[in-house]
């Protein structure tokens, strides 16, 4: 099949700026069929190994990070696409390039929906960095739309594809049993919420990465929250002038009957050995499985360097023998499902619903938001109750009737509704 999927690029941060862009270079030079082997659609290589990508557009809100991005992309292809900059650059994309197949989402959190639901009314497929965004109705108008107008909506959940979670998806959790309970952390540098990112009040650690390991935990069992609870703790930046929350912990219990603690923060020194601090660990009833992402057994100390660790699964650079690198992980891999999807939808047509198994959609991301979304809203009552020496009560239930807030502080409106759907 010969053809050309046009993709535009809006965010080209920390993340947008490397692993999307990095990516789409190698998509420009030498397409999708590499690296379908890498999630086992190597079925489909000669059938896409004739489509050609082309990133015609890159967006951020400077000038000056468009630029940037642009350059980039032109040193490592050749090609450069064209720039855009300001508060909604998505809507010029989209008026120069109508027929445009893919936008990628990599904007801060709070910016998603209203991208996404652009892209989806120009009849644009999306593929947008994780959360999907930040409340369920926002889910629900997404999935509404992707419906409607048979869209791929793929979320980037590339904790799916780790080669050691692949394993414990497709082996070890079966030999362990029903789960009981389990623990997943992930610890970001202090630099992100310090001055990486400018919107750090209006997110939270958990919001931020703990999606990863609530998709992951879902890509496992398929088990819907029926309860949670939450906390977060303010210190750290606060003494920086930022009213942000340090580091968030959930609890959230399934209908499957497992509990999972989640426990994220965003204040990591610099002097830590890794990029971050990482990890899970599922007890079952008939054994258990530990996964540490952070310390792989790869480690390396130099004079002034002191003792460092890598993460040599997530992205890594492939030496080819013209001193170019090729780009591959899990970092790419999630993505790479995504575009397969897209290639199938628009080159023979299929249904968004017959490729609902090859990438993380919509309707999962739907459940990473809910639970997001009463996190939030148990976390900032619990540490009101708390500032005030009234301990941390409150809990969110899920279930056919929505997301309930159950506050025994609140005796006027003990069980406030956030959302009146089923979960």
């Amino acid at each position: 099949m010969e053809g050309r999927v046009k993709i535009a690029l809006v965010g080209a941060g920390m993340f947008g700026g490397d692993v999307h862009l990095r990516a789409y270079a190698d998509l420009q030079r030498f397409g999708l069929s590499p690296q379908l082997g890498r999630v086992g659609l190597d079925k489909w290589t000669r059938d896409f190994s004739a489509i050609q990508f082309d990133l015609v557009a890159v967006a951020t809100r400077s000038e000056k990070s468009a630029k940037r991005a642009q350059k980039n992309f032109k040193k490592w292809t050749g090609h450069a696409p064209k720039a855009y900059f300001g508060a909604t650059p998505w809507d010029d994309i989209l008026r120069d390039f109508p027929d445009l197949d893919v936008m990628a989402v990599a904007t801060p959190d709070n910016l998603h929906t209203e991208v996404i639901l652009a892209a989806l009314k120009n009849g644009t497929h999306v593929i947008t960095e994780k959360p999907m965004c930040l409340f369920t109705d926002e889910a629900d108008k997404i999935i509404a739309l992707a419906q409607k107008k048979n869209l791929i909506v793929s979320v980037d959940m590339h904790k799916r594809y780790d080669p050691d979670h692949l394993r414990i998806r497709d082996d070890i959790q079966k030999r362990i049993g029903a789960p009981l309970y389990g623990t997943a952390y992930l610890e970001e540098p202090l630099e992100v919420s310090l001055s990486t990112f400018k919107w750090a009040e209006q997110s939270d650690p958990f919001s931020y990465v703990g999606p990863h390991w609530v998709d992951l935990i879902w890509s496992y069992y398929h088990s819907k929250p029926v309860s949670l609870t939450a906390v977060g703790q303010k210190s750290r930046l606060k003494r920086a002038g930022i009213n942000a929350y340090d580091a968030v912990q959930v609890r959230v219990d399934f209908a499957n009957g497992m509990s999972i603690n989640f426990h994220n923060n965003w204040i990591t020194p610099k002097d830590f050995e890794g990029p971050v601090n990482q990890g899970h660990e599922i007890v079952g009833a008939d054994g258990k499985v530990e996964s540490d992402q952070q310390y792989r057994g790869f480690r390396f100390w130099n004079n002034g360097g002191g003792s460092r660790t890598s993460n040599n699964h997530f992205t890594r650079d492939v030496l080819r023998p013209d001193g170019t690198k090729a780009y591959i992980g899990y970092g790419v891999d999630s993505l790479t499902v995504g575009f397969a999807a897209v290639c199938r939808s628009k080159f023979w047509q299929e249904k968004r619903e017959t490729l609902s198994e090859l990438y993380p959609t919509a309707e999962d991301g739907r459940i990473v938001v809910a639970i997001i979304e009463a996190a939030a809203a148990v976390r900032d009552l619990n540490y009101k109750y708390l500032q005030a020496g009234k301990g941390a009560p409150v809990t969110a239930r899920f279930g056919k009737d929505g997301i309930t807030l159950v506050d025994p502080l609140n005796p006027k409106n003990s069980f406030r509704k956030i959302y009146s759907k089923s979960i």
